[in-house]
């Protein structure tokens, strides 16, 4: 098949020229099939850390690594054609310095073929921020509640309920943008200071648990699906998929216990006519 027979994947510059615009959907997501059925639904796929708690039992979000990121994507990317795949750098692959930041960034890329990475971090990571989009690798920053530091932090907690906060977390937002990012996540930031953040900055503000005057909004696939059995408070379950799920292996199981194997009725009938 030609390239040009191929479906036009969304672009950073589409991305960021959303700013002030239609709210741009983003969704987690972290395997092939689930990327099949997003694809045509979001403008931008996730392939977050946040595997490891969801996808493999971890506490954090620490214990991933970039071999278990890579995997995932490459999935995520055979499933979608169209929404824009951005790859969550995991902890300790981008910290040490820019140049680190750019040889494990450029292997993920080239692994996965993934349009865009993302790092957690404002000010501090703002010069990690410029050096990567001016070497080709495009970058949405996240600040605010930052799973990364939950050790710092002493747990996930919102930020900017007190307004002693605000200043840092607004330069924070200046300089991830200043820096050369193209889009950037507020997590669990209080709603006012995360709206006069939208206003001021240039680049589309994407939220999950912020407020709803962010540019966007993005969350983990399994709690909007009703699959976390403890999700977090301003998550809105457009499904229960976890009880139907143990309702319908419940009846599988009562099914195969009792011998009504589920798809041979028709090939025991068959037999029979055969006799």
């Amino acid at each position: 098949m030609s390239v040009h027979d191929q479906t036009a994947r969304i672009t950073v510059p589409q991305i960021r020229a959303r700013k002030g615009g239609t709210p741009i959907v983003c969704l987690t997501c972290y395997h092939a099939h689930t990327a099949r059925l997003l694809d045509n639904h979001v403008d931008v796929m996730l392939v977050g850390d946040s595997l490891g708690m969801v996808m493999h039992g971890m506490e954090t979000t620490l214990g991933v690594s970039l071999e278990l990121m890579i995997l995932h994507c490459q999935a995520v990317m055979r499933g979608s054609r169209r929404a824009l795949v951005v790859l969550d750098m995991p902890f300790g692959s981008y910290e040490e310095s820019a140049e680190i930041a750019f040889r494990n960034g450029a292997r993920a890329m080239k692994e996965t073929g993934c349009t865009a990475l993302k790092i957690e971090g404002g000010a501090r990571m703002a010069s990690t921020i410029h050096y990567l989009t001016e070497r080709g690798i495009p970058v949405m920053a996240h600040i605010g509640l930052t799973p990364q530091m939950v050790q710092v932090m002493g747990g996930f907690r919102t930020t900017g309920r007190d307004a002693s906060e605000w200043p840092a977390l607004e330069a924070d937002a200046a300089a991830v943008a200043e820096a050369g990012a193209f889009a950037v996540v507020l997590e669990g930031m209080a709603e006012p200071l995360a709206a006069k953040i939208t206003a001021r900055i240039a680049i589309p503000t994407i939220g999950i648990g912020a407020s709803p005057q962010c540019d966007g909004q993005i969350l983990v696939m399994e709690d909007m699906l009703g699959l976390n059995p403890h999700p977090p408070r301003f998550v809105r379950e457009y499904a229960h998929l976890g009880p139907a799920i143990e309702a319908a292996v419940v009846k599988y199981a009562d099914d195969v216990r009792n011998r009504r194997f589920p798809g041979q009725e028709n090939v025991y009938a068959m037999r029979k006519q055969s006799k």
